[in-house]
């Protein structure tokens, strides 16, 4: 296999890292990882106490170095949740930052603390890249349906996914990345500091989300942003009254939002103040990356673009079927193939198996695809493809039709058992703190005489506070879709819950 990282092997004096006012070049971090490739040598695996740190990049360098699969740790995983990981994987040893109180799980593991500054004597050379399909990463999905996964990742589809995106988005060493993101998942870690790292380009880490950070970052010499929806929302909201931060978000080269859709309404708010589109990719901790919106294409707001190079992609129905259509309108499951796919869950031959159909992988992901080729994702199929009255509904683009109501901060749609129409939908929203009624609506009803369902909807207004009200957002979805599609009932929330990459948790909503 070619060298993963070969500015790390050429000990380049490129700055490489930079978290806060703490950074390391090529030269230094390949010093300081290659004593710690001798000291982890040999461990099957080793857990990476991911915290947003130096050191934590520092370890996971030195793991994949030493062809030691690394298994990063949120450090606000749950007991439970720990113990489950820590025994799941069974590492020899715990990697930290010194001083990380550890909690029992990992305290009880032989520790070694990293020190990004450490010199070792002279410098030792890296030893010989491992094979392509050695295991690289141990990654552990949220366990929304049980135990938490761990996803096995070689090292080819690290560097597959890496090189996909170089072609999409035109990345090249030149670039210097800014995020903000945590380090225990696909898009802060390897998309995040691994990219750079694979281009020879730089990473400048804010250790926290501010728009402060951001602006004051890509007013100096970063020319990418990674974020999630919820960081753009806060950019979006601040961009139009802050004309440093609108001019900084401009001059970027790229800005790109991935984890979870981002709505229209911020993409319109992003460029109407920077001049500057926002662009999306979809991928998953088993795939990696999948598709993406060009950074050379045409602009493509509410989808996640096209296949990337040599990523396969397909539509299929309730029967397995591939969606020929590219009419944008037909939902389907999204399958994927190619070089960017895990090896297994970890220990887990049975849901290995059960997650491909015939070299397939089953993403669970529901999609539509349209004459261009861009997929744009309605949800997954567990939790957001509602069938009702004998549609079915992708709860995502009624997610953005509730957005693009101004008295709407935040929105999330589900399903609930309806005797009458299979299932009916249901609208969590947030009002805005200051809103603005939408025009008057012209009476909720079938536009379609066909329409099965019934003209009016329960709706939940028990909360009181400002407007809009629930009947108010009924019809404002109903113009903007199809009245099949309108929520029946609404309920108003303070906040949404989310987790810690701002996905919205949709189950605990019903809870």
């Amino acid at each position: 296999m070619d060298v993963l990282f070969p500015a790390l092997r050429e000990a380049s004096p490129r700055p490489a890292l930079r978290f806060g006012d703490r950074a390391l070049s090529y030269r230094e971090l390949a010093a300081v990882a290659g004593p710690l490739t001798r000291r982890i040598g040999g461990q099957a695996r080793v857990a990476v106490w991911a915290t947003p740190s130096l050191e934590t990049a520092v370890a996971v360098v030195a793991a994949l170095q030493a062809a030691v699969s690394a298994v990063p740790v949120n450090p606000k995983t749950g007991e439970s949740e720990l113990a489950h990981i820590v025994s799941d994987s069974a590492p020899t040893l715990v990697l930290a930052e010194p001083g990380a109180d550890l909690p029992g799980p990992l305290a009880a593991l032989p520790r070694l603390d990293i020190d990004p500054y450490a010199r070792d004597g002279e410098d030792q050379e890296l030893p010989y890249e491992p094979g392509e399909e050695t295991p690289a990463l141990i990654v552990y999905t949220s366990g929304t349906t049980g135990p938490p996964k761990g996803v096995v990742i070689p090292r080819r589809a690290i560097a597959r996914t890496l090189d996909a995106l170089r072609d999409a988005w035109r990345w090249t060493a030149e670039d210097v990345l800014v995020h903000a993101l945590p380090l225990f998942h696909v898009h802060g870690l390897i998309l995040g500091v691994l990219g750079p790292l694979r281009r020879g380009g730089s990473v400048h880490h804010l250790g926290r989300f501010s728009t402060e950070g951001v602006a004051r970052e890509l007013a100096a010499d970063g020319t990418m942003l990674f974020g999630v929806p919820t960081m753009y929302h806060r950019l979006a909201a601040e961009a139009g009254g802050n004309p440093a931060l609108a001019k900084a978000l401009g001059r970027a080269r790229l800005l790109v939002s991935g984890s979870a859709p981002l709505p229209l309404t911020v993409h319109e708010r992003i460029a109407a103040a920077t001049g500057r589109r926002v662009i999306e990719r979809y991928g998953m901790t088993e795939t990696l990356m999948n598709t993406s919106v060009r950074a050379d294409g045409e602009p493509a707001p509410g989808t996640v673009g096209v296949p990337l190079p040599g990523v396969y992609v397909r539509l299929v129905d309730d029967n397995g079927q591939a969606i020929e259509e590219s009419d944008g309108e037909t939902v389907g499951e999204v399958q994927v193939r190619g070089p960017n796919l895990f090896v297994e869950y970890l220990n887990r031959p049975d849901a290995t198996a059960a997650a491909f159909d015939g070299g397939w992988f089953r993403t669970g992901d529901m999609a539509t695809r349209d004459a261009a080729g861009n997929y744009r994702i309605v949800g997954r199929k567990a939790t957001d493809l509602i069938k009702s009255g004998g549609y079915k509904i992708g709860a995502g683009e009624i997610e953005n039709a509730l957005l693009a109501h101004p008295g709407v901060a935040e929105a999330a749609v589900t399903a609930e058992p309806d005797e009458d129409l299979g299932e009916r939908i249901v609208a969590w929203v947030v009002r805005a703190e200051t809103t603005v009624s939408a025009p008057p609506a012209a009476p909720t009803g079938p536009a379609d005489p066909t329409d099965p369902i019934a003209p009016t909807a329960p709706v939940d207004e028990a909360s009181g506070g400002p407007r809009p009200s629930a009947s108010e957002l009924v019809d404002h979805v109903a113009r903007q879709l199809a009245p099949h599609k309108r929520p029946r009932v609404v309920h108003f929330l303070d906040a949404l819950p989310r987790n810690d990459m701002g996905k919205i948790l949709k189950r605990e909503l019903h809870a």
